[in-house]
């Protein structure tokens, strides 16, 4: 650059000179990494990362890949047993328990935890194939001692019905994976929409009020005063113009119920003192009513 270049910034000056003098190839290998495609493979800290560091360090379980995940000792033997097309009702118990071992030892080395619950699986596999190394005996009553399998069997049928079950539950649709809920905005601003009335529904409504009014009828009671005494004077009358009346001729149906009450309670209390008599000529005859006194004449 000439003397009379007028001053720049540093920065300026910095693209300047590698404008006007540009670096060599082997610097900028040296200042650069190496560029695969022109394209980096990571970022390091928001920087771009074009090769592994030589001095990377990965620890061994840092990643670990499981192929398959049982979700219990259960689960694992029926793995076993569909892989290989055993017969769940005649299972080989000494290439089931080597296999089933062997996927034991393989998670007793990384999780022990886990490993006890399948550790008493296979106590109890080891403990079929032993029972079933032994000679058959006969029960005492004659009947067929049980397989030994057979608990096992039973376990495993259910488990798998269940996990069929768990299997058809999954595939139904489930809200927030399968269907979104619609959710609808109802606007409250809306002014209410009232419905039409026509001459006719007022006529029908007025028919339906009349109805039901005539539902609902009262019934008021008054109290009529009626004296004994006064009855008696009124059948004394009658029978001082007449020797004999007939019974049904004292009473007055017309009258009322309680009229007719009172009018026979008044006969009865002449009756008593003694002022009448009822006479009867036979059985079922009618029977007539007179003055006591009037046989003494």
């Amino acid at each position: 650059m000439s003397q009379d270049t007028p001053p720049f910034s540093s920065t300026d000056a910095a693209i300047g000179v590698m404008l006007e003098n540009p670096p060599p190839d082997e610097a900028l290998d040296a200042t650069n990494p190496q560029v695969v495609d022109g394209l980096a493979f990571a970022r390091l800290y928001g920087e771009p990362l074009f090769e592994l560091p030589q001095d990377l360090y990965i620890p061994p379980d840092a990643l670990e890949v499981f192929l398959d995940a049982f979700e219990g000792p259960l689960d694992l033997l029926l793995y076993l047993i569909r892989r290989q097309h055993f017969n769940v009702l005649d299972i080989p118990m000494a290439r089931l328990t080597e296999q089933y071992l062997l996927y034991v030892e393989q998670i007793r080395a990384r999780n022990l935890e886990l490993a006890a619950e399948y550790l008493l699986m296979a106590a109890m596999l080891i403990e079929i194939k032993s029972r079933m190394l032994l000679p058959v005996r006969r029960a005492d009553t004659g009947e067929e001692v049980e397989d030994p399998r057979a608990e096992l069997v039973r376990r495993l049928i259910e488990y798998e019905r269940i996990k069929l079950a768990a299997v058809h539950l999954d595939e139904h649709p489930r809200i927030g994976r399968d269907f979104l809920r619609a959710l609808v905005t109802v606007e409250q601003t809306v002014a209410p929409r009232y419905p039409d009335v026509e001459i006719a529904d007022l006529q029908r409504a007025w028919r339906d009020i009349l109805r039901r009014s005539k539902l609902h009828s009262h019934h008021r009671v008054a109290r009529e005063e009626l004296s004994v005494r006064e009855h008696m004077s009124i059948i004394l009358r009658r029978l001082q113009t007449s020797r004999f009346v007939e019974f049904a001729d004292l009473f007055d149906p017309a009258k009322g119920t309680a009229v007719v009450v009172v009018h026979f309670i008044a006969l009865l209390e002449l009756t008593r003192e003694g002022l009448v008599t009822l006479t009867q000529a036979v059985p079922f005859a009618p029977m007539y009513v007179r003055l006591a006194y009037a046989a003494a004449n």
